[in-house]
This record gives structure tokens, C-alpha cells and sequence, in this order.
């Protein structure tokens, strides 16, 4: 456990601000969405001195892989943890239930946040930091962890950061008419995580047959979720058929625990697991939560997505192609922003008509899927020749004052 030291303390050993860059997750899926903020800040040479704080070996694994050797040499890198007995035996009786360390690793290192200037955060839980233990010197930035319509990204709670690094106009429009966030407190930067962007995903070589490959992405949460209504019912249909392979790659979340716990709207539901029959199936290829999960590179590998409320479909997106989407639940979703991405393609109800599906999704998709998948994506993403991450960097350079060198943007601009 590294030794954290108050304010003052660091104000003595370090000249000018004090940024931190916090994952504090189960799963690595939000770092791809700020780190290159913090790398391109870190090339940029700003006269700040860039912290990264993770939470546990598996986080801290991913930013010394993204992060490659400016981390530990112009970004300093430190794990926190509990520190309090009361802490660790909470956390052992409720981890497999529900997230009791994201909670609780806020009250057990005040004293690291204290020390900093500017907190930036791919998620919301943080603000904790504010609303319970009365940090309010201390400047938060969200950066979000995607760019999907679901309600819960534009709720009250946003409009008490101090400065949201978002990813196009959609985004704009709904933080300022849902959330209530004040306009000058949003800027629109683009979409960092593109310029993590590597190579698709190495699949078995009987998948480069030529039949298109699906991947099927559900999300966690319970109530917009077709895992639990007819997840099975979709393996089940790609196991019994030869015209189509499979990737499934649910949200990296969706089998970390044995339940699915949510809070924007209170539900939780047991995941279950995955048949012997359906991981042993010649074209169906299962990832329940690996790097790949969540890196784009199976969404760069599929020839069409199959989904339900998951954000990764506009990632999908960067390259226009069949989806299909899935709604058990019989939800009511035309005309509803929260269901704006159920436009790029069919929306069925019953397994039973996935096989239609895609062969409809595949024929009308230049016709008509494919302006409405490229009108969803320019409106959530605002794209330029200068890397997201750079124009975030230089966002967060002028949040905090600091001088934007004139040969910052080529310094900081991502390896090819």
C-alpha cells in the first residue's frame, strides 16, 4: 500500500497542478475512455503533474499496458485500497453481490483526493467525494464511459461536475435538456477511445469461411437486458444453424457477478451460466469478459451487431453495418431517445424471427439502414483530423489554466 500524503506536503514537493486520472472499477472497460486524456496531457509537456490511480491489480495491469512507458515516467501511477479494517470485512461479505470497494475506497483515501487539484472520472460514482465527504475545492471532469442514449447518461447528477469532456451534439443537447448541466460547462472533444483503436479480434481460423460473423452484445442491466429473457434462446438458435457464426460478447459486466445489480432502475437478476453444449459449438465463439470485450475488437471483427441497450453499437458503428435488435420486453421504444440507436436496424420481439431479421437487416442495409446508422453516428460523435485525445487534452489546459504549448497537438497526437 503506497504511503499518500496530505496537501501540503505535496504543494511543497510539487510546483503547479496536481491532476488525477481515477479507475476505480471491477472491470477495465472505462480506461480506453479517459487515459488517453491523460497520456496526450502527459506528451503535451503541461506543467502539471499527472497522477493515474487504480483500484486493483487488474486495472492497474491495463493502464501500464495502454499507457506503455510514460507511465511511471511523466504520469505517476499508484493503486489505492482499503485501509481500514471495517473496510476490507465489508467489502469480503458484499463483493459478490454487489460493488461495496467502489464505495468504500473513497472514505479510506480522502487524504489522496485532498491532494489534488482536478479528479478526472469516466463515471459518477466520484461524486461522492463532493456530496458526502465535502471536497468541494475539488474540481471534478467526467469524460463518461460511452455514448449510448440510455436515460441514466443524462440524469441530475451530471450537472455537478465542473467540466464534462463529451462526445458530440447528441450528448450536448441531452446533458443541457435532461440533466440540466450548464452549456459552458460541456465541451465537445470527440471520442477518445477511437484513438486506442486496434487491431480486430483473432478469431478461430473455421470463422474466415465466409459466412458473416454476429456478435451478440447484451447489456447487464436487468430491465433493458435480453439476456435474461431470451439470451439463451439466441445461443441456442446459432448452435442449430450453419448460415452464421457467432461472437458472444456480452457487456463485460453482465457475468463478473453471479447477480446483476442496478440503481437507475432498482432491479437485480442472476446471470446463470453459459451451457456446456453452447461452448463447445464449432461457430460460436464465447468471451464473457476478456480485454477484447470491450476494446472494439470484436465490434471490428462482426459483419453485423445483434444487441439491445448496449453503447457499443455506435462504436459499431465507425464502420456502417447490418444490426439487428432485440427487445423480449416488449418495450415501447419508437420516438424514444433512450431507444434512438433501435433505428439502425430490425427490432424483433421473439427469437424466432432472427433468422428474417438479419436476412433483412443484411438487404435493406444500403437502402435503408445505413444513412440512418451514419446520421446517428455524426450526431454522436464530432469527428476532426485532430485526435479526440488531443482536443481534450487541450480542453482540460484551458480548464485548468495551464499553457497549451504551440507544438503540443503533434507531441501528444497517438502513435500511428
Amino acid at each position: 500500500m503506497i504511503r499518500l500524503e496530505p496537501r501540503a506536503r505535496l504543494r511543497h514537493q510539487c510546483a503547479g497542478m496536481r491532476i488525477g486520472f481515477l479507475f476505480n472499477h471491477d472491470q477495465t472497460h472505462q480506461v480506453a475512455h479517459s487515459l488517453p486524456v491523460a497520456l496526450a496531457m502527459a506528451q503535451a509537456g503541461l506543467a502539471a503533474e499527472i497522477v493515474v490511480a487504480t483500484t486493483n491489480a487488474r486495472m492497474t495491469a491495463e493502464v501500464r499496458r495502454m499507457g506503455g512507458g510514460l507511465i511511471g515516467s511523466r504520469i505517476k501511477l499508484v493503486q489505492l485500497g482499503l485501509r481500514r479494517a471495517t473496510s476490507r470485512l465489508a467489502s469480503g461479505a458484499l463483493r459478490r453481490a454487489i460493488p461495496a470497494d467502489k464505495l468504500l475506497i473513497y472514505r479510506d483515501n480522502l487524504d489522496f483526493f485532498r491532494g489534488l487539484d482536478v479528479l478526472v472520472v469516466a463515471e459518477k460514482t466520484s461524486l461522492v467525494l463532493k456530496s458526502r465527504y465535502g471536497l468541494n475545492d475539488l474540481r471534478i471532469v467526467y469524460t463518461s464511459h460511452g455514448a449510448g442514449d440510455r436515460a441514466i447518461g443524462f440524469d441530475a447528477p451530471n450537472a455537478a461536475f465542473d467540466l464534462l469532456l463529451i462526445a458530440g451534439p447528441k450528448i450536448r443537447e441531452r446533458m443541457i435538456t435532461d440533466a440540466g448541466v450548464a452549456p459552458e460547462k460541456l465541451v465537445i472533444v470527440g471520442y477518445p477511445k477511437f484513438d486506442q483503436l486496434g487491431a480486430a479480434a483473432a478469431l478461430p481460423a473455421s470463422f474466415d469461411d465466409g459466412r458473416p460473423v454476429v456478435v451478440y452484445n447484451p447489456h447487464p442491466a436487468p430491465h433493458l437486458s435480453s439476456w435474461y429473457a431470451a439470451g439463451r434462446k439466441v445461443l441456442d438458435w446459432f448452435a442449430r444453424q450453419d448460415d452464421y457464426h457467432l461472437i458472444f460478447a456480452p457487456h463485460v459486466m453482465l457475468f463478473e457477478r453471479r447477480f446483476t445489480v442496478t440503481v437507475d432502475k432498482l432491479g437485480l437478476k442472476r446471470t446463470g451460466r453459459i451451457a456446456k453444449r453452447f461452448r463447445e459449438a464449432a461457430n460460436i465463439h464465447i468471451d464473457l469478459g476478456s480485454a477484447a470485450s470491450s476494446n472494439m475488437a470484436y465490434t471490428q471483427r462482426a459483419d453485423i451487431y445483434l444487441g439491445d441497450a448496449s453503447s457499443q453499437i455506435y462504436e459499431f458503428l465507425l464502420t456502417p453495418r447490418p444490426a439487428v435488435f432485440l427487445n423480449p420486453m416488449g418495450l415501447s421504444w419508437q420516438g424514444d431517445p433512450n431507444f434512438a440507436h433501435w433505428q439502425a436496424g430490425p427490432v424483433i420481439a421473439d427469437v424466432g424471427e432472427l433468422g428474417a431479421a438479419l436476412s433483412r437487416a443484411r438487404r435493406d442495409q444500403a437502402a435503408v439502414y445505413g444513412p440512418v446508422q451514419r446520421e446517428l453516428f455524426e450526431r454522436t460523435f464530432d469527428l476532426t483530423d485532430e485526435p479526440s485525445s488531443v482536443r481534450a487534452a487541450r480542453a482540460m489546459a484551458q480548464f485548468c489554466g495551464l499553457t497549451w504549448p504551440e507544438d503540443a497537438v503533434e507531441r501528444a497526437r497517438p502513435a500511428a
